[in-house]
């Protein structure tokens, strides 16, 4: 499998910028507040005892962009741009990630599930595109099964959509990964060190960072306090079934994907075959009712990063057959 040593734990120029305003269109400072306004807007919203940011550009139908671990909504930004001259592009960092608030929080999967919701709530967003990779995949799934009615369609890539099993790493991606949900251990390589975020980005993108993306990725995790989303989402990866609780989720989606015809999905993959490139998860997803299997060639785990135009490209193409 593709890197799998590193790459399963990860586990705008062209368009006018929207107006900053908060989520319900006011100017008021507690509820969003724009910190940056370039070509996009990014603002703060109230979400359950913390709040979500978000990068938003373009206006439109809308499209939610999801990213993973341990990323944040900076990974889209060579994306929204190819796409936010017909649709309003919003991409919030998930709880505890980016320009997000770091709440006390054990940052499970349904921490993040439950921030995600109340910050789609909030948003009041209707007849929306949803598109996730890494964990942004699983939560967008997720999201749309219990919202078909806001859902207009899905689209994941380089994401968990089956069980995955101790058998298919190889002797030092299991050894790592057992590490990393080892009490203490993965406590050292994660939040005292700081091994997990440079290897994931290092081992991710193909195409190398500059030392300013490398800057904005690190800057949300200057501690060890403020790791514990990326631990968290380590020790989430469902290996022969295990944690439950999240094996249940990548099952009840996969039933969801095979059982909802009227909502149409796309499923990028690119060289390799890890996590959904794997074949047998192709041939899988080929089976599905209204789910269309795209290949786009080369990219790391982190693809936004190295195949930005290929996979705005793609999803607009999609989107146009959808109209016909």
């Amino acid at each position: 499998m593709r890197s799998l040593f590193w790459l399963t734990a990860t586990a705008l120029a062209a368009c006018h910028p929207s107006t900053p305003a908060d989520s319900t269109g006011s100017a008021s400072p507690a509820r969003s507040t724009p910190v940056a306004t370039l070509v996009e807007s990014i603002h703060h919203t109230e979400t359950l005892d913390s709040f979500m940011s978000h990068r938003e550009v373009g206006t439109g139908a809308p499209i939610v962009f999801l990213h993973g671990n341990p990323t944040s909504s900076y990974v889209w930004r060579k994306v929204l741009p190819l796409l936010c001259t017909q649709h309003r592009c919003l991409a919030p960092d998930l709880i505890g990630m980016g320009q997000s608030g770091k709440p006390d929080s054990a940052y499970r999967y349904a921490d993040h599930a439950r921030y995600l919701d109340a910050w789609l709530a909030a948003m009041d967003l209707h007849d929306v595109i949803v598109v996730g990779y890494d964990w942004g995949g699983v939560l967008a799934i997720d999201w749309a099964s219990r919202h078909a009615d806001r859902v207009r369609g899905v689209v994941v890539f380089e994401t968990i959509l089956q069980t995955l099993r101790w058998a298919d790493y190889p002797p030092q991606g299991a050894q790592l990964f057992r590490t990393l949900r080892t009490p203490g251990a993965g406590e050292k390589l994660v939040l005292e060190d700081n091994a997990f975020l440079s290897k994931s980005l290092e081992h991710g993108v193909t195409s190398g960072l500059s030392a300013a993306d490398l800057a904005a990725y690190n800057a949300p995790f200057p501690d060890a306090r403020s790791r514990r989303p990326m631990l968290q989402w380590t020790r989430s990866i469902p290996i022969d079934g295990e944690p439950a609780d999240v094996m249940a989720v990548v099952t009840r989606n996969a039933a969801w994907l095979a059982a909802t015809p009227a909502i149409p999905k796309l499923l990028l993959t690119f060289d390799g075959a890890g996590l959904s490139n794997a074949p047998e998860v192709v041939r899988w997803a080929a089976t599905i009712p209204r789910l269309e299997v795209q290949h786009l060639g080369a990219a790391g785990h982190h693809a936004p990063e190295d195949a930005p135009a290929p996979i705005a490209h793609a999803i607009r193409d999609w989107l146009a057959r959808l109209r016909r």
